[in-house]
């Protein structure tokens, strides 16, 4: 049987109100909230925490082949699947793949892993905005999601799959030439009548497929990047409004090309063993995957429900929005912008600038942050072994918040802070206001970008409060 060992989705802390689109501009917005990746985050490092998120899950079960599918993927050229798989410390052999550029990137490689061999780790992960007081702006959110894919001898499946369907058709609905900071889309009705035909065709090919009616799905994802022929198609498929799993639009909004991922993980939590799972995505076409929960599904425990993350968000200005979105460009710090990093001792030091990993003396057990050759207690040489550690939680022993430091939303919040498996470090913070933050405060880790210097991005890790 092959289906889903883990999943996991990543919601960023912090939320907009629409509201304030309408207060400023005297339109757009709407109601509710949107998920907003802070001024340190990416598409990357979105994807990293959801995979970190879905490991934490999965036992034993390690992945044979990592793939990345964003829109909007933090380099061209580069493959930005490494730095997730530097961030969670896999071997050498296991590939890492970028599916970009599309939205339907997702549900593509979702759906390539579950026809393909092995165990594979699917990671989707967008960022979403628009101009402003546009729909795009509102309508969208920022996130990612982490599937773990492989047979039940692989680990206990949670949820099997059943098999799916796909339909597609070359028009004119949404699209973003290289460079271009946001997206334009075709008139709506246009669109809704080329969507529609193409998810019941999608839809009614997978069901019979999988040998299945509409009464016998009991959770319905119906997502996709054109939201009238979305909420038309939802009508039409013949499955009870009850059984329709909440969107996320008035907490979340869309997150492209991460959303069917990140509903379906949704769905997985609330579901029960024996229920089926229906995903239909609209994207450039119709995809339909169908899945069964498991017996496995009831033992599950998610490492960092998505329903806590939605709940524990914190506000961010519609100003400071525009800004991390570089819609509006504020007056810098009057500081000199840092360089670009080393490549080379980027390269050197690739198991604890991406994993986090220090090193400790196997005589005395003193551990070393940054690693260390020699040994703080004792003096041993090269007799260290590795410690990795950014999934040891901490706790703040004294900060200070730094308003003059070069910074892209300043002002910066340093901790000291005492790691429970011991070792001691300054940490930057983030997720934080900085009149929030006490001595004391529990703290965990959490992979993010420090700065881009001349096209170079500086991954490392941040700490952020243990909430929820």
């Amino acid at each position: 049987m092959r289906g889903i060992i883990a999943a996991a989705g990543y919601v960023p802390y912090r939320r907009l109100d629409r509201a304030e689109v309408a207060a400023t501009f005297g339109g757009g917005g709407g109601r509710g909230t949107r998920a907003v990746a802070s001024y340190d985050e990416d598409t990357t490092t979105m994807g990293a925490e959801a995979a970190r998120f879905a490991l934490r899950g999965a036992g034993a079960a390690r992945p044979d082949a990592l793939w990345f599918a964003t829109a909007n993927p933090a380099y061209l050229e580069k493959t930005n699947a490494t730095a997730i798989h530097a961030a969670l410390r896999l071997d050498q052999a296991v590939p890492a793949l970028d599916a970009g550029g599309a939205v339907r990137s997702g549900p593509g490689t979702l759906r390539a892993a579950f026809e393909h061999t092995g165990v594979v780790l699917v990671v989707a992960s967008d960022l979403r905005t628009g101009l402003p007081t546009s729909a795009d702006e509102s309508g969208g959110g920022d996130g990612a999601a982490a599937l773990l894919v492989g047979d039940d001898n692989d680990g206990p499946v949670i949820a099997e799959y059943l098999g799916a369907a796909s339909a597609t058709e070359e028009f004119v609905d949404r699209w973003r030439l290289p460079g271009e900071p946001v997206a334009k889309q075709w008139e709506e009705r246009f669109g809704e009548t080329k969507y529609l035909p193409l998810g019941e065709q999608a839809w009614n090919a997978a069901l019979k497929a999988a040998d299945l009616t509409p009464e016998r799905v009991d959770h319905l994802v119906v997502t996709g990047v054109h939201p009238r022929a979305v909420r038309s198609l939802t009508t039409r498929l013949g499955v009870d409004k009850a059984k329709i799993v909440d969107d996320l639009a008035a907490t979340v909004g869309n997150t492209g090309a991460a959303h069917p991922a990140l509903l379906l993980t949704v769905a997985l939590e609330s579901a029960s063993p024996g229920e089926v799972i229906a995903v239909v995505v609209l994207a450039d076409g119709a995809d339909v995957l169908l899945f069964r929960a498991a017996d496995a599904l009831g033992q599950y425990t998610p490492a960092r429900p998505v329903a806590v993350q939605v709940a524990g968000g914190g506000e961010v200005t519609y100003g400071k929005f525009l800004s991390w979105r570089r819609m509006v460009t504020l007056d810098p710090p009057r500081r000199p912008e840092p360089e670009r990093i080393s490549a080379a001792v980027a390269g050197r030091t690739e198991e604890w600038k991406f994993a986090f990993v220090g090193s400790r003396d196997r005589s005395s057990g003193a551990l070393h942050l940054p690693p260390a050759r020699v040994s703080r207690t004792g003096g041993a040489q090269d007799d260290m072994e590795p410690a990795p550690m950014s999934d040891v939680a901490g706790t703040i022993s004294t900060f200070t918040v730094d308003r003059i430091a070069y910074s892209p939303s300043p002002p910066i919040v340093f901790a000291i802070v005492d790691f429970d498996d011991g070792g001691r470090l300054p940490v930057e913070l983030t997720d934080v206001d900085a009149d929030g933050v006490e001595m004391g405060d529990r703290v965990e880790l959490t992979f993010r970008k420090l700065f881009t210097a001349d096209g170079i991005h500086n991954y490392f890790w941040k700490a952020r409060p243990i909430r929820g």
